[in-house]
């Protein structure tokens, strides 16, 4: 694999358009603009993103990781995130936050790679988010 992370760029606005139906193209447009995603290739070939806001206006909030299924469980993950947290390092911010709903597994994920657990809430019948923080 030739693996590649980077900010996304506005080439990439419509793969990311058609891939993640969280947020509006409006919405989408801004956070590439702000450098507040991150893409993940694969020789060329755009397989993942990382998308993230500021919490309190001073706190990285890491809102969404994705990958194309074949990508998934084969240790890319890790690097992405880990590729952001040095980034956000960088920056100068001293931690960073996710959270994860605690009916998926993604929270064991966050905690193999050093993210602890700080508290939750309940949302409307949603499950219980868990929020996590790591420090850098």
């Amino acid at each position: 694999m030739d693996i590649n992370i980077r900010y996304a760029e506005n080439t990439d606005y419509l793969w990311l358009k058609e891939h993640d139906k969280h947020i509006s193209g409006k919405v989408l447009k801004n956070k590439i603009e702000n450098n507040e995603i991150f893409i993940i290739k694969n020789n060329e070939k755009i397989i993942g993103w990382l998308r993230y806001n500021l919490f309190w206006d001073n706190i990285p909030f890491m809102n969404m990781i994705y990958f194309l299924e074949e990508y998934r469980k084969i240790g890319l993950g890790r690097k992405l995130v880990e590729s952001w947290e040095n980034e956000m390092k960088n920056i100068g911010y001293k931690s960073v936050l996710t959270s994860t709903q605690s009916n998926e597994n993604a929270q064991n994920f966050y905690r193999k790679i050093g993210y602890v657990e700080i508290g939750g809430f309940k949302y409307f019948n949603d499950p219980y988010e868990i929020i996590f923080q790591k420090l850098l």
